[in-house]
């Protein structure tokens, strides 16, 4: 599957499910992770863990079954890793805990060391 077809599913998916305050990061060359990062938010734990069940179906359905799921038993945190697109469903507490958004958005630290004269 093409990477923007996959990233259009997850927010079409992510749209179809109510997911709310949906942002999509294109994290290409600020990580080898992944090329998209998706955060989004769920209402309860129950709706997260439904919108990254439904999520991974879908994927699945259109032939791009996710490489890896994570946090869906506890709902406060999932996971879906679907290599091209990584997406990150919290409840709102959560989600502004981590701050998922500023860490990736911030431009990448350079450094100079001290040059020493000799």
């Amino acid at each position: 599957m093409q990477l923007e077809t996959l990233r259009q599913l997850v927010v079409d998916t992510l749209a179809d499910m109510k997911a709310r305050d949906v942002e999509v990061m294109d994290v290409r060359g600020k990580t080898a992770i992944t090329d998209y990062m998706v955060v989004a938010s769920g209402t309860s734990d129950r709706h997260v863990k439904s919108i990254a069940e439904t999520l991974a179906y879908r994927a699945k359905e259109a032939g791009e079954a996710p490489l890896g799921m994570e946090g869906v038993t506890e709902g406060e945190w999932a996971l879906v890793d679907l290599n091209g697109v990584v997406v990150h469903i919290m409840l709102p507490k959560v989600r502004d805990f981590y701050n998922l958004e500023r860490l990736w958005s911030a431009p990448a630290l350079v450094t100079k060391a001290a040059a020493t004269n000799h």
